[in-house]
């Protein structure tokens, strides 16, 4: 069977976890990787062995660790939540995954400022997975200065999502996709 991994790009309150929650329920032979999932997990039990400057090399770890294992140790399409907003961290781990022979999508949620704003204003969100910033504003504000956009050369299928009603579309767009690849 042909595998996919399927990769969420895109700045914080884009959407990207509740796609890929809602892209995991549809796809039942699929599992779902959430780095915040991972850092909310650490900071809960954790909080010690965090490091106060610097990256999070605990969470890239534990990330790694799951990561590793769908792809080497199951079956399952492997859909990746994060914002993935570094091209060389992006490129490298679609380049690993290829090696192994997946089939990738980027889904890039190229949201509106204007709408961020809007969501990060409304958020009710736990800020307790932040550690180098206090707000999601503060993470919002870096992201509008860093981070590389993907192009078409990176993944084998790239989905672009400007306005949050095409979500559901998108969606459907890689059930169909990955549903046609498991009936060959």
């Amino acid at each position: 069977m042909n595998r996919f991994v399927i990769m969420t790009v895109g700045k914080t309150h884009s959407g990207k976890t509740t796609f890929a929650n809602e892209l995991e329920k549809k796809l039942v032979h699929s599992v779902m990787v959430d780095q915040d999932a991972h850092a909310e997990f650490l900071q809960t039990h954790y909080a010690r062995l965090l490091p106060k400057e610097g990256p999070n090399l605990i969470k890239y770890a534990l990330t790694r660790t799951i990561v590793d294992y769908a792809a080497n140790e199951t079956d399952r399409h492997i859909i990746l939540s994060n914002s993935n907003l570094s091209i060389k961290s992006r490129t490298q781990l679609l380049a690993e995954f290829h090696n192994k022979g997946f089939t990738s999508i980027l889904v890039h949620f190229d949201i509106a400022d204007s709408i961020l704003q809007e969501r990060v204003a409304a958020s009710r969100r736990s800020t307790e997975i932040l550690r180098t910033a206090v707000s999601f504003q503060e993470v919002l504000n870096k992201q509008q200065t860093n981070g590389v956009a993907p192009s078409e050369s990176e993944a084998d299928i790239l989905i672009s999502i400007k306005q949050p009603d095409e979500t559901p579309a998108a969606i459907n767009q890689i059930v169909r996709l990955v549903m046609h690849e498991e009936e060959k």
